[in-house]
């Protein structure tokens, strides 16, 4: 009995989150079929020509703009910033450098160092033999 192995697909939201583009500025063809994890992986791969200009200049998703800003997604919001932007109006952003984004970075900093410090605490809790486990 041999079995037959059918295509893994995914919807074009799942595939424009997994690449970290915009949907909404990805091509009409990639936004209207299923994508396969074979195309995927090509697109990943030897990425075309809108692919890279997508990367490159934008619009990106919220999750690549907080990335690129070094805030949260969550600061985002707070700051007012709801939909995609492009590399040039994330630039310009970091120039103006609004009170909403230094306190969101500066958040995002202690969040960063406190998740460092948890890391720390638990690895030295873990090498400790008979440390109590809590």
């Amino acid at each position: 009995m041999t079995s037959h192995k059918t295509a893994q697909t995914m919807k074009p939201a799942t595939a424009a989150k997994k690449l970290g583009v915009y949907l909404e500025a990805t091509p009409a063809e990639f936004q209207e079929g299923l994508v396969s994890r074979t195309e995927l992986n090509a697109l990943q791969a030897d990425p075309p020509e809108w692919l890279q200009e997508l990367r490159r200049n934008g619009p990106h998703p919220r999750p690549v703009v907080a990335a690129k800003l070094g805030v949260s997604i969550s600061g985002l919001a707070r700051g007012g910033v709801t939909e995609a932007l492009t590399t040039e109006q994330i630039e310009e952003l970091k120039k103006e450098s609004p009170d909403w984004l230094q306190k969101e970075r500066a958040t995002q900093a202690e969040v960063r160092k406190e998740a460092v410090r948890v890391k720390e605490k638990n690895a030295a809790r873990d090498a400790a033999p008979d440390a109590p486990r809590s």
